[in-house]
């Protein structure tokens, strides 16, 4: 299993694809232009509340380093900010931020402006914006330099829509799987780290797990349709932590033989205090949009929120990430 100091992590990460292989490779990231997001989202609108809601572009710069700015142009701690979800630094993208100022004056917003953050609109509100409550995200990506099978690529493009395995993307490991590493010192050496490094391992394990039941489902080809024992009307996987899986009978036994070899893991989540949840199997992107310009690859849809968009573009090309952004 996990037992020698050189596990190789990518190689690892590299799940099966469900609709052929990669059939090009394309230039990832060449610039935050080319991969641009922007929230499905709309706070609520209050014209009194002890909250500040910030709609700000940002480029090249990371969610949490954004927050922090804020904090000290507002003058709360930290955790005071809250936001919907964390996006990519090497992007542009466009997200809510929340400033909770209780009865401390405003500050004045402008003053975030700078070359990586751009104040769009900003007004009151009634409570804190907390993960996971948008309804997704809008993309729109450019894969430039593409190489390879364009009229195999097609056959894929024309599929996607249809729906790709759901898994959590690599970027949710770390650099080289270093998340990983961090949790076989937590789970299997009794190793300590900080707070914010364990729920990073927490989150880590928990993905794991889940595209291992995923790769399984789809090597088996068994992962668009429900399996005997699934515990809802679709497709769905593991997302470990206390009590009894939910899964039952064929689907339960496949489960449990994937998940043995990881058994240390599982028992760390359940110490952690989580609770067993499922995730769905299948993402299906919607308003799927793509254009070919020349050489690059141009691409638009909509995934919900926790979704991952390297998950459906890994269906069509192997990508080169020219960034080295994970």
């Amino acid at each position: 299993m996990t037992d020698t100091p050189a596990f190789d992590w990518l190689r690892a990460l590299d799940w099966p694809r469900a609709l052929g292989g990669a059939a090009i490779t394309g230039d990832f990231r060449c610039a935050p232009e080319d991969f641009v997001v922007d929230e499905l989202a709309a706070p609520p609108v209050a014209e009194i509340g002890e909250h500040v809601y910030l709609l700000l572009r940002k480029r090249g710069a990371n969610t949490a380093w954004v927050a922090e700015q804020l904090a000290r142009l507002a003058g709360v701690r930290p955790q005071d900010i809250g936001f919907y979800g964390l996006k990519d630094r090497h992007a542009v993208t466009t997200q809510w931020f929340s400033v909770w100022l209780g009865q401390k004056p405003e500050a004045d917003w402008r003053l975030i402006n700078s070359d990586e953050i751009v104040l769009l609109e900003h007004h009151r509100g009634p409570r804190k914006l907390r993960r996971g409550e948008h309804a997704g995200n809008r993309f729109r990506i450019r894969l430039r330099n593409t190489r390879g099978d364009r009229d195999r690529a097609e056959s894929v493009l024309a599929q996607l829509a249809g729906g790709v395995p759901n898994y959590f993307g690599e970027q949710r490991f770390g650099r080289d799987g270093g998340n990983l590493d961090l949790v076989r010192r937590l789970a299997e050496e009794n190793g300590r780290c900080r707070k914010s490094e364990k729920a990073f391992a927490m989150s880590a394990a928990r993905s794991w797990l889940f595209n291992q039941v995923l790769a399984e489902r789809v090597r088996g080809d068994s992962w668009q349709s429900p399996l005997p024992g699934e515990p809802e009307s679709e497709p769905t996987g593991p997302l470990w932590g206390r009590g009894r899986n939910l899964a039952t009978d064929a689907l339960g036994e496949l489960e449990a033989r994937v998940l043995d070899p990881w058994r240390p893991w599982c028992d760390w989540l359940e110490h952690c205090g989580l609770k067993q949840e499922r995730r769905p199997l299948v993402l299906r992107p919607e308003a799927f949009f793509y254009e070919w310009s020349n050489d690059d690859l141009l691409l638009e849809f909509a995934l919900p929120g926790g979704a991952f968009a390297t998950a459906l573009l890994r269906e069509v090309a192997e990508l080169a990430n020219v960034s080295g952004a994970t």
